[in-house]
Order: C-alpha cells, then sequence, then structure tokens
C-alpha cells in the first residue's frame, strides 16, 4: 500500500506545501517591491510624478507660468499700442481741428461727412455735416487753376460738378472760385479737389481744401487798377506833352504880340492841367484813380 494513499499523510503534506508556497510568494513580493522602491529612490521627487502621463508636475507648472508670464507681456504691448493709437488720433484730430486751411470730406456720394472749424468759418455755416455738394456750394462757379491742364474751359463750370468729377477721376484739380456765403459776404477761394481712395484702390470719397485768397486777390486787382492808371496817365501825359510842344513852335514862329500871349496861356493851363493830373495821381486824389477804383469796387 502506498503512503501518498494515506489521507492523512497526504493531508499533512498539502499543509506543509501550502505555507512553503506562501514564504516563496511573500519573498518575491517583498524582493520586488524592494527594486521599485530603490528605483524610485533615485528621482528627485518620486511624489511629484503623473502617473496618467509620466510627466513631472514641476515642468507643468513652469509652462503654466511661462504662458502667464507670455500673456502679462502680451498685454503690456497691446496696452502700449493701444495709447500710441489714441495719441496718434488725438495729434491728427488736433491738427484737423486747428489747421488754418479748410479742409471738408465727401463721401462717394457727395454729401458732407466732416469738416474742421476753418472750412466752416470760411464757408459761413455754424455746421455743414449732411449737405450735399450742391448745397454747400450753392452754384459757386470756377475758373481753372493754371495747375490743371487737363481740365478745359468747358469743363470749369460749379464747384459742385467739380467735386463730383473728382469722385470719379483720381486726378487732383486746383481751382479758384467767387463765393457768397449765406450772410451775402464775398470771398475769393482756392480750392483744392482730391479723392480719397482705400486700401483696396476703390474710392471712398473726396477731399476738398478751401484756401481764402481774398487778401491776396484784392492785391492783384489793385495791381491791375494802378496798371490802368499808369497806363492812362501816361497816355495823358503824352498827349499834354505834345500839345505844350505844338504850341511851343506856334510861339517860336509867330511874330504877333497877342497872339503869343494868348499861346503862352494855353501852355500854361496846360501845364497845370497835367500838374493837377500828376499830383492827384500821387496823392491817390487823381479822377482817373477816383474812376478806377469805382470800378474795382464795382467788380
Amino acid at each position: 500500500m502506498s503512503p501518498f494513499s494515506n489521507p492523512i499523510l497526504a493531508r499533512a503534506i498539502f499543509m506543509l506545501i501550502v505555507p512553503a508556497a506562501a514564504i516563496i510568494l511573500g519573498l518575491i513580493l517583498m524582493r520586488a517591491l524592494r527594486r521599485s522602491f530603490e528605483a524610485d529612490a533615485t528621482l528627485p521627487e518620486p511624489s511629484l510624478r503623473n502617473a496618467a502621463g509620466g510627466v513631472p508636475i514641476d515642468l507643468y507648472h513652469t509652462v503654466i507660468q511661462e504662458l502667464k508670464q507670455q500673456k502679462h507681456e502680451l498685454t503690456v504691448i497691446t496696452q502700449a499700442e493701444q495709447r500710441r493709437t489714441r495719441m496718434a488720433e488725438n495729434l491728427n484730430q488736433a491738427v484737423f481741428t486747428n489747421l488754418p486751411t479748410g479742409v471738408v470730406v465727401f463721401d462717394i456720394h457727395g454729401i458732407v461727412k466732416v469738416a474742421n472749424p476753418a472750412a466752416r468759418e470760411l464757408l459761413g455755416y455754424a455746421s455743414i455735416s449732411a449737405l450735399s455738394a450742391e448745397e454747400l456750394f450753392h452754384g459757386a462757379e470756377v475758373e481753372c487753376d493754371a495747375s490743371s491742364p487737363a481740365l478745359t474751359a468747358a469743363d470749369c463750370t460749379s464747384l459742385a460738378g467739380m467735386v463730383r468729377l473728382t469722385l470719379q477721376d483720381p486726378t487732383p484739380l486746383r481751382l479758384r472760385t467767387q463765393y457768397r456765403t449765406p450772410a451775402g459776404q464775398s470771398r475769393h477761394f482756392a480750392i483744392t479737389l482730391s479723392q480719397i481712395c482705400g486700401a483696396d484702390g476703390n474710392p471712398l470719397g473726396a477731399a476738398c481744401l478751401v484756401d481764402d485768397v481774398s487778401a491776396f486777390e484784392d492785391i492783384r486787382r489793385q495791381q491791375q487798377l494802378h496798371g490802368q492808371i499808369s497806363a492812362e496817365l501816361a497816355l495823358d501825359l503824352r498827349t499834354s506833352l505834345a500839345t505844350i510842344a505844338g504850341y511851343a513852335q506856334q510861339l517860336a514862329s509867330n511874330r504877333d504880340p497877342d497872339l503869343s500871349r494868348q499861346i503862352a496861356e494855353d501852355i500854361s493851363a496846360e501845364a497845370a492841367r497835367l500838374d493837377r493830373h500828376i499830383g492827384g495821381f500821387l496823392t491817390g486824389h487823381s479822377p482817373l484813380a477816383a474812376t478806377s477804383a469805382f470800378a474795382g469796387g464795382k467788380s
């Protein structure tokens, strides 16, 4: 009979094998745990590792701090750019407001969008926003400037028509016009019209620069009047000298004392008349000067 067939002996063997296997298994597990602890001990901070991805948490925090720093720098740059933009806008607005030359901006439909104070004062309006070119210039006729050779005399009609032409043609126009304000004041303007285009090259409107040249026009008109007076005075002087020369010739060839005395009186009267004309011209009280000044005032 085999000893293994004895149930008591088989139970005893089983009771010995099971604890031995448990002890061996425990030793294996302890050894594995010890190796794991030794491997983890080589890390600087084993508790700071992410179990999911294996990324160190300190690296994660470093990236977050760099992103925050970049965000702060971007905010600072954005604020500085906004300040520069506001400063540029304020400067442009200040220049536009204080510019002594009138500036009127029309949209693509010929309606006034904006105008500086100088333009409102020159044109005689308290507000000109939303006015059309026809309403603003109310039929003012223009004359072409020599710097605009593309325009003919037929093209130079109304100032409002020139604004419409500028909205279609990018060629700058330089014009002169005699303008009458709503209060009835007559002013002479030098006008410069230029087209305003966007970044894509499409027209957005037109800019109109208005410069009051009334004083220069008055000076030019006075110079013309003085030229006319001088020409008339020179003609009068030449006629008087010819008359006096004729009287002198008659006096030289005459033997009649009475006729010689009459010729001498005529020479004296002509010389006195010439002296009055020259003196009046020099003092500004000449009849020719008064007549020309009156004509100039009517023009």
